[in-house]
């Protein structure tokens, strides 16, 4: 009996398992799961093309014989199989969950429907050829303070903008890890992207994270321009933490700072670390009026164990109530936490989801822009193309 053998069938036995049934208490365990079972539940049908041809090999070589060790592994390995293909039709419903969340919204358009053979293929998150990203440029003094800019190569002008804030939580993350799909996906359709890092506790508190939030709002609307951006049409986006900052800005922000529409991302939406209620700057959306709130996206996972999907659809609801922009509440079927870190079929069902409310909304993918004030809907939805590309000089930036 091979010892590889025998490992391998444990470790895609119990990662498969933690992605099906992850746990949510205790809260050590559940964040073992959530790590474990992170990249199967997002490819199991890769997970389960590996597993066969581990088992072929093992059959092949003669590892597996008659006795009762292997008939134990080959039957933990037909369990684990199981278990995979359980995951890959979960993770296949998002498509249609997408659609049905748009329809919920209100809205009669249909997602478009991108290759999903081609994603299931390609989950890895590569920037485009035809996409540039300039590292690391300054918004304010801090070292923490940096952003990269992702855009076409052939510059094409007149194209929205894009703000991400990562995850971690307050204390952790980086803006090159999640949402990559996200980023690039905009930026290969004429999007000038901007990925922004923040400081984190506990060096800085929660002025501090809307302060830089503010700060790198304050960047794209004033220098998005040089990158051949309508400055004037930002959408924010945002990732757990980062969609708790987002939430939180896209509600408290001024009507001319208002951002386009708003991206959330398996968010957490309580209050930050210990604040009460009766703080004067509220740490969550829930205490804040949402009357002028702009259109939202609110995407989660149903099975996430690091932040309650019951909190978003709470979350949805109260937007809902107050506004009368567009809300698209999408709870994907057995999605976990970081469902962005790599290109999966959910990832694509938000992406999908995402163009559609845009374009009811008025705001084009593919380097376009309607030019209408932030937060503005349509009626019908006027979309104009813009048709000059320049290539204006490029600057001292790092770039890759």
């Amino acid at each position: 009996m091979s010892n590889d053998y025998l490992v391998h069938v444990l470790v895609l036995g119990l990662a498969t398992t933690a992605a099906l049934v992850p746990p949510a208490r205790p809260r050590l365990l559940a964040r073992a799961a959530f790590l474990a079972g992170m990249v199967v539940n997002e490819v199991p049908h890769l997970v389960l093309a590996l597993l066969a041809a581990s088992t072929a090999a093992a059959i092949w070589s003669g590892d597996l014989r008659t006795d009762v060790l292997s008939g134990v592994l080959l039957a933990g390995a037909v369990a684990t199989a199981v278990m995979l293909i359980l995951l890959t039709r979960r993770a296949a419903r998002s498509r249609s969950v997408a659609e049905a969340a748009l329809r919920a919204a209100g809205m009669d358009r249909a997602p478009a429907r991108r290759s999903w053979w081609r994603t299931a293929l390609t989950p890895l998150p590569i920037r485009p050829r035809s996409v540039r990203r300039l590292r690391n440029l300054r918004y304010g003094d801090h070292r923490r303070q940096r952003l990269d800019v992702l855009r076409r190569r052939d510059r094409p002008t007149g194209g929205p903008v894009l703000v991400y804030f990562h995850g971690g939580g307050y204390f952790s993350g980086s803006k090159n890890w999640e949402a990559r799909g996200l980023l690039h996906h905009l930026a290969a359709r004429g999007w000038v992207c901007v990925s922004a890092t923040y400081r984190l506790r506990p060096g800085a508190g929660f002025e501090e994270h809307l302060a830089d939030a503010e700060a790198a709002m304050a960047w794209a609307r004033t220098h998005a321009g040089e990158h051949g951006a309508d400055a004037t049409t930002v959408v924010l986006a945002g990732s757990s933490a980062g969609a708790h900052l987002t939430s939180l800005y896209a509600l408290r922000a001024k009507p001319e700072e208002r951002p386009a529409a708003a991206v959330c991302l398996y968010g957490y939406y309580g209050r930050y670390y210990g604040r009460g209620a009766d703080e004067a700057v509220t740490s969550t959306p829930f205490a804040l009026p949402a009357s002028e709130a702009p259109p939202f996206l609110i995407a989660h996972g149903s099975l996430d164990n690091y932040t309650s999907a019951g909190t978003a659809r709470a979350l949805a609801e109260k937007l809902r109530a107050e506004s009368s922009q567009p809300v698209v509440h999408l709870e994907l079927p057995g999605g976990q936490h970081a469902f962005d870190i790599v290109s999966s079929w959910r990832l694509t069902a938000v992406l999908d989801t995402l163009d559609a409310l845009l374009a009811v909304i008025g705001v084009a993918a593919g380097g376009t822009s309607t030019g209408r004030s932030a937060g503005a809907v349509p009626s019908p939805p006027g979309v104009r193309r813009a048709e000059a590309f320049a290539r204006p000089s490029d600057r001292h930036l790092e770039a890759s």
